[in-house]
């Protein structure tokens, strides 16, 4: 038997990860295509609802295997504020799906790890370089590109979004908190179970009873996003951080296919530039973070 990959440093298996998050890119790219399509008949609040609900499915097997333990936590106040903070997200990008060109929404997603370490340096104190400075300024220029204030028209779609990636920053500094103490299938299973009374009563305002053809679109979107989140807190548990994150970007070009083959979209030349210019800037912090003898944000 050939050997693991597996990192010096705690055990962890970097191809275990690798795959946990090649899994995610792909789970992910077709729900948000799947959003897309199913918003041209529901509003993107209750398909938030929706995904909510059906993503429990994903884990019911865990439940199976484990009993209600899985729910045991000492650190129900994070898990709701997390909760609170990922519905605001949830509801944000759905809508942002439903009516902006799926390349640009996802490429702009993307500066929510941008958001994520200038978060840690303000929270944990972290003393960041020249270098790694003007790495996090290049990604907000890659975003900059992408909307192109002044000479182009930013849509509601892009501000929306990028609200919900500085939302999803403030996530990742709670779930890495998070992981240090609980199961991966214990963040996934409160995800559902606190965002759902949340985004529930939006949805109510705008709710529109389902059809059958809706109900498959959406058991498929929620099974799909229950399968992601876990993708993820697999991958970051498996794998080292460094290894596994640079692999999400692939998700851009998931996307790009699906969208161009699904809603003859075409990204345009500046979500391409930009994009690669945020790709590069994060994948670079996530090396540099990697280096010995250099805190972790």
């Amino acid at each position: 038997m050939p050997p693991q990959d597996v990192s010096a440093a705690g055990g962890k298996n970097n191809l275990n990860g690798i795959l946990w998050m090649i899994l995610f890119t792909i789970v992910m790219s077709g729900m948000h295509a799947s959003v897309r399509h199913i918003s041209q008949n529901m509003h993107p609040f209750e398909v938030a609802f929706f995904r909510l609900i059906f993503g429990l499915v994903a884990i019911i097997p865990f439940f199976y295997k484990q009993g209600f333990g899985v729910l045991k936590t000492k650190r129900l106040p994070m898990l709701w504020l997390r909760g609170l903070i990922n519905a605001g997200c949830m509801l944000g990008f759905f809508y942002a799906l439903s009516i902006g060109p799926l390349a640009r929404i996802t490429a702009l997603g993307f500066t929510a790890t941008l958001f994520a370490i200038v978060l840690a340096v303000l929270i944990f104190r972290e003393r960041v370089g020249l270098k790694r400075w003007s790495a996090i300024l290049f990604g907000f220029a890659g975003m900059i590109v992408i909307v192109r204030p002044g000479f182009a028209d930013i849509g509601i779609e892009s501000i929306v979004t990028l609200g919900a990636a500085f939302g999803w920053a403030a996530c990742i500094i709670i779930i890495k908190d998070l992981a240090k103490t609980e199961s991966a299938e214990t963040i996934t299973a409160y995800m559902s179970l606190t965002m759902a009374p949340i985004i529930l009563i939006p949805a109510l305002f705008v709710w529109t009873t389902p059809t059958l053809y809706d109900l498959g679109w959406l058991v498929v979107i929620g099974i799909l996003g229950g399968l992601g989140q876990l993708s993820m807190a697999n991958a970051l548990k498996e794998g080292e951080a460094q290894v596994v994150l640079p692999i999400e970007f692939t998700r851009l070009i998931w996307i790009a296919v699906i969208a161009f083959l699904a809603f003859g979209e075409i990204p345009g030349l500046y979500t391409w530039i930009g994009g690669g210019m945020i790709i590069a800037a994060t994948t670079y912090l996530t090396l540099r973070q990697s280096q010995p003898n250099r805190p972790a944000a």
